[in-house]
């Protein structure tokens, strides 16, 4: 007993006696924890507390002015249509043997689109052929008697002056020439008719071959081989009235309809922004070609052609399109000011006896000099220091200065400079 116990008091730890001595090492390791310790806090603490002290500020964007003064008068909704569109059918009733086009596809003027069967038509142009050889063959051989019928004739005259022969015999020598020449006459013109047939009969194997009419693009295929096609419906659904149709992706126009009350707006050749419902931020040149002049009586609406300055793949027939009609441009002056941006007179302010605004960049603000215009009910004109997009602060404090750090609070549904000045055609 007495030797478990003592055993088990050396297991007993001493509190009571010194730490054992560190090396000189463990005090420089704990120095430089210390250093990086406060330098993390340091960090941290301005991260937290400078950024909170940062001023909040609300902003608005800079709204350009178009360069040339123009301007919406009227606003219309239309679609793209195409002045050339064809659905291409045969000349004839026949069925259809290969057809050679797809959707999607471009073809060239008289390219081959599809071919019928050309049986009847190389039969009949086989018979033309034949009756023209035929023709041809007659009248070679009446030209042949009839040189004979002019030689027996002449020869005939000489025995008659010398009253060798009747004149009875040379009398009817003279008729048997006469008719034959009647008959090569007959003959020839014969011949020239079955060489008429002959074209005619081309022309039907010709029509076997049906080919686009102009450049463009497929945009139907209607037809498959071995049915059967005619220019004319023949009722029911076993008869195709065409092979494809073709779209000239080059005569794409605007057609919109503009009400009555707003027509006097419109003018020929006035400028249009044409604006596509697929590709809401592609601003499209465009200009009236015609007003059409006749209205719609149901809708109170006249059709306005429209041309678009820009080919693009994107364009395709039927798609929405809204367009805004524009004032034309006036010429600006060499001393007069050229326009620049709206922003908000909320935004300007006083510094150092200028005009100025702060624009923000990132989390800093950079203060501008600006170049005042007009005023516009709430905005006012910036000729020079502010472009088209850039955010400025508005009401800024006093305290704000160049290259401070702000924090953008929530953009304000109407705090942009707008112009509702274009009226609608709704």
């Amino acid at each position: 007993m007495n030797a478990s116990a003592d055993l088990l008091k050396e297991l007993r730890i001493d509190r009571s006696a010194p730490p054992p001595s560190s090396g000189p090492g463990r005090g420089l390791w704990i120095a430089l924890g210390a250093i990086g310790l406060i330098a993390v806090l340091g960090v941290a603490g301005w991260a937290v507390f400078g950024r909170s002290a940062a001023p909040e500020v609300k902003t608005a964007t800079a709204v350009a002015i178009g360069g040339g003064g123009s301007a919406s008068v009227l606003d219309a909704t239309g679609y793209v249509v195409a002045r050339r569109m064809a659905t291409v059918s045969a000349k004839i009733t026949g069925k259809v043997r290969e057809v050679m086009i797809e959707e999607g596809q471009r073809v060239e003027a008289g390219q081959i689109m599809a071919t019928l069967d050309p049986i009847d038509a190389d039969a009949e142009r086989s018979l033309a052929d034949a009756q023209l050889g035929a023709a041809q063959s007659d009248a070679v051989r009446v030209q042949a008697q009839l040189k004979e019928a002019e030689l027996n004739a002449n020869r005939l005259n000489t025995l008659v002056k010398q009253q060798l022969v009747s004149r009875s015999q040379y009398d009817q020598a003279v008729a048997q020439r006469d008719s034959l020449r009647a008959q090569l006459l007959t003959a020839q013109r014969n011949a020239k008719v079955a060489g008429g047939r002959l074209r005619i009969a081309d022309l039907g194997v010709d029509n076997t071959i049906v080919r686009a009419p102009f450049a463009g693009v497929v945009t139907a295929k209607a037809a498959q081989p071995g049915e059967i096609v005619s220019p004319l419906s023949a009722g029911g659904g076993f008869t195709r009235t065409g092979i494809g149709t073709i779209v000239d992706m080059d005569s794409l126009e605007v057609e919109v309809d503009v009400g009555e009350a707003f027509i006097g707006r419109v003018q020929p050749k006035m400028p249009v922004e044409a604006t596509l419902n697929a590709y809401q931020d592609w601003k499209i040149p465009a200009e009236v070609i015609a007003i059409i002049p006749a209205a719609d009586r149901g809708k109170a609406t006249v059709k306005v052609r429209i041309a678009l300055k820009t080919k693009d793949p994107r364009i395709v027939p039927d798609m929405g399109v809204r367009v805004s009609f524009l004032e034309a441009a006036k010429p600006v002056a060499a001393d007069q000011p050229k326009p620049g941006v709206l922003v908000p007179t909320a935004a300007i302010v006083q510094r150092g006896g200028g005009d100025v605004a702060f624009v923000v960049e990132a989390d800093k603000v950079r203060q501008r000099a600006l170049k005042l215009g007009r005023s516009l009910g709430d905005d006012r004109e910036v000729i020079q220091g502010v472009s088209g997009g850039e955010t400025v602060v508005l009401s800024p404090p006093e305290t704000l200065e160049d290259g401070a750090r702000v924090r953008v609070a929530a953009a304000a549904s109407d705090g942009s400079a707008s112009d509702d000045s274009a009226p609608s055609n709704e």
